[in-house]
């Protein structure tokens, strides 16, 4: 049994893998990691997946830079992320220090980093309802989500604290 899968497994040549490869990264961006794995996959050995690798970032189809900018980008947007969060998953993709720097720098705006922050709380604190959720507890909690998203402490203490004096103040006008 083990022995047909190893058949069905085609070998690849490099210019065959190059073809291939190239389609791989115009799809989506990719790390270079994982191109290759891909290639390996293929049955190549390190060095000419490495040949091949340089090929392609020569050629513009694989870079480090891109791939940050719109994995920071895109998880930040769609996902609600924190820069934390975000660096600890570039970190674990192989990116460089320098590349997780530029993308959080340029796709990530300090406004609207802010404004994810208070909206993201916002919605926490009004889904904590029942008995046992007294103020501390909702502002624990709160916290401990927006922490688990990858936000940073300092961040959290401004938006909660501006979202809890924005309370108190709604509350007085209705007094």
């Amino acid at each position: 049994m083990m022995d047909e899968r190893q058949y069905k497994r085609r070998v690849l040549t490099p210019e065959q893998a190059h073809v291939k490869i190239r389609h791989y990264c115009a799809f989506q961006e990719r790390t270079h990691q994982e191109v290759k794995q891909k290639l390996a996959g293929y049955g190549l050995s390190w060095s000419v997946a490495n040949e091949l690798v340089s090929k392609l970032i020569e050629e513009g189809f694989l870079n480090e830079e891109r791939f940050a900018r719109a994995f920071a980008g895109g998880r930040f947007r769609m996902k609600g992320w924190g820069k934390r969060k975000i660096t600890i998953e570039l970190k674990k993709r192989g990116i460089s220090d320098y590349s997780i720097r530029a993308a959080l720098r340029e796709e990530i705006p300090v406004e609207a980093y802010e404004q994810t922050v208070s909206k993201i709380l916002l919605k926490k604190w009004a889904s904590l309802k029942g008995p046992g959720n007294t103020e501390y507890v909702k502002q624990a909690k709160t916290r401990q989500y927006l922490l688990s998203r990858g936000f940073e402490n300092d961040i959290i203490n401004k938006a909660m604290k501006n979202f809890l004096n924005g309370k108190a103040e709604h509350h007085n006008d209705t007094d």
